[in-house]
């Protein structure tokens, strides 16, 4: 009956996304002073989550898989986010990242206000206050 509920498996990727998106962020701003770094980022999780439906190959992310097979959970490709605009060829702006720091941490919010309204309707559905 309650066996396959999606909107948990969507407040979990939407979890899961926020905190690999946040380990991104800190990863730019703990090499804002590094030459030659690009700041990376990952795309928003409604563009991820409307291209999931699509069919893809399972990416093998070390020699000894088999077929690719082994990825456990949802992950995000980084991409390079913008070019260098520093003298030193770094192009991470700490206000920037600071911005997409609180947008992931509201998106976390979110998911878990989801995950917490869900729980009170299948509680009430099951006559359990």
């Amino acid at each position: 009956m309650f066996y396959d509920l999606n909107v948990f498996k969507t407040a979990y990727a939407m979890a899961t996304h926020a905190g690999q998106r946040q380990a991104v962020i800190s990863r730019n701003m703990a090499n804002a002073d590094t030459p030659g770094y690009q700041p990376r980022d990952i795309e928003a999780f409604q563009t991820a989550f409307e291209n999931s439906g699509r069919e893809s190959a399972m990416a093998a992310t070390r020699p000894s898989h088999l077929h690719g097979g082994g990825m456990v959970g949802q992950t995000w490709a980084e991409h390079t986010a913008k070019a260098s605009s520093d003298p030193n060829g770094n192009g991470v702006s700490l206000e920037e990242e600071m911005l997409k720091a609180v947008e992931v941490k509201r998106q976390h919010d979110r998911a878990l206000a989801i995950y917490r309204s869900s729980i009170g309707v299948l509680r009430t559905s099951l006559g359990r206050a």
